[in-house]
């Protein structure tokens, strides 16, 4: 059963700082180093300075990002740039943005404290695999300042919408704070509410416990990082009290229903890459797809839009465009024989299965290393580097339905690396949940 609960945030104070544009940010492995300058010259009490500081070579030991962000903390909070809330509470982030087609969504997110499980328990399900290098990193954090900073985008099953409809009305008469990511995601509204009303509180959680299996959408790497720190604090404490905040995770949650819940896809640029030219590629392939040539893209992606899940269809651009219709799903049972149906209906499995790996021979050790592979959202770049020879060729996909990854994450397969872009992120610095004592 999915147990939430209200907290009492760690908030920058809204007496001393007017613009939470200034303040805000994408999530901590969304920022690097051009974005990390660009946040840190819009504020001296910008978040990046907290969860993505700089690193210098200098540092040692006892002066690194994980001690400079403790002082952060610690001298923001003494001069009262970031407060606790006074009382618990929930927290509501609704976010409104248009996506590259021009459709126009509004994503509502309930944010609250999630005791923490273990996947094998059920409740809280993942869709991908992890790293260790990044769960390291945000355990140092995590350890050094006693906060949960990064929020876990999660997905949560509600096909009659109740729990927004039972908030609705609390946000249709009260203002919301309304900040912009000015750098990364800087055309999406972001609204900020504090939801203190002990009934509906008390509504939202009661709800919330009937709907599981939960699933995590981003945060893979802070999700496992909180169990981690959980188990840590337990041996340290074991007397401590149920409620030790310790115990949950910083989480928003996001009907799986939700009109505003977009997935993107994410395209595949090939460069470096010797094995064969792209007419080769293409002869090489016709066992497996349907090749059609287009005029242009707009042609290709309205052909591309007629996909079903028993039809895949890609993109291919060498300089002309071609759409590659799978003529059948057979060669992933034959390939995959052990695997879940869903995950063999994947495009991006079988873009990878079929195509990367036995077509152009590419291992899963040089794709997991990016050796002749960049990833892309946007498929411009990707066109211009074709265009330029600074690359071989471009795959264009369509995104991954949320059925498809409901299907897979529930059989117990994890997807695929960048199967899914969940747009837009949800940003850091609006709340944060202390660690360091009950909630």
């Amino acid at each position: 059963m999915a147990q939430i609960r209200p907290f009492r945030g760690l908030r920058y104070n809204p007496d001393k700082n007017c613009d939470l544009s200034d303040l805000i940010t994408a999530p901590y492995d969304r920022i690097h180093e051009k974005e990390q300058a660009a946040y840190y010259e819009q504020s001296a009490y910008n978040i990046a300075r907290i969860i993505q500081g700089k690193h210098t070579p200098e540092d040692d030991a006892t002066n690194n990002v994980y001690t400079r962000a403790q002082c952060y903390v610690r001298n923001w909070r003494a001069e009262d740039v970031l407060i606790r809330d006074p009382e618990t509470a929930l927290y509501v982030i609704e976010q409104r943005f248009t996506t590259p087609d021009g459709a126009e969504h509004v994503r509502l997110g309930l944010t609250a404290a999630l005791e923490l499980t273990t996947f094998d328990e059920g409740v809280v399900l993942p869709h991908e695999y992890t790293m260790r290098g990044p769960k390291v990193d945000r355990l140092k954090l995590t350890v050094a300042t006693q906060t949960a900073w990064g929020h876990i985008f999660i997905l949560y099953p509600d096909a009659q919408a109740k729990i927004n409809t039972l908030i609705q009305p609390f946000l249709d008469t009260h203002m919301p704070a309304i900040v912009y990511d000015k750098v990364i995601e800087p055309d999406v509204e972001q609204s900020f509410w504090v939801i203190t009303d002990p009934e509906i509180i008390a509504a939202v959680i009661d709800m919330m416990a009937a709907n599981e299996p939960l699933i995590i959408a981003d945060g893979h790497h802070r999700y496992e990082t909180a169990l981690s720190y959980r188990d840590d604090m337990r041996k340290q404490h074991p007397d401590a009290p149920a409620d030790a905040a310790f115990n949950y995770v910083l989480t928003t949650l996001v009907s799986m229903d939700d009109p505003g819940l977009v997935v993107l896809p994410t395209h595949r640029l090939i460069h470096s890459y010797t094995g064969m030219g792209s007419k080769s590629l293409l002869s090489a392939l016709e066992p497996y797809f349907d090749i059609t040539p287009f005029a242009d893209i707009a042609q290709l992606q309205s052909a591309m839009a007629e996909a079903t899940l028993e039809q895949l269809r890609y993109g291919f651009y060498d300089g002309t465009y071609s759409l590659l219709e799978l003529k059948s799903l057979s060669i992933m049972a034959e390939l995959l024989p052990n695997r879940d149906p869903n995950f063999r209906k994947l495009d991006v499995t079988v873009l990878h299965e079929v195509i990367i790996e036995k077509t152009m021979g590419l291992s899963k050790e040089s794709v997991r290393q990016r050796e002749n592979l960049t990833y892309l959202r946007d498929p411009a770049p990707g066109l211009t580097a074709v265009e330029q020879g600074e690359a071989d060729f471009l795959f264009l996909l369509n995104p991954t339905r949320m059925a498809q990854v409901h299907a897979c994450t529930t059989a117990g397969e994890r997807m695929p690396q960048k199967s899914t872009d969940f747009y837009p992120k949800i940003v850091s610095g609006l709340v944060a949940l202390p660690l360091s004592d009950a909630l």
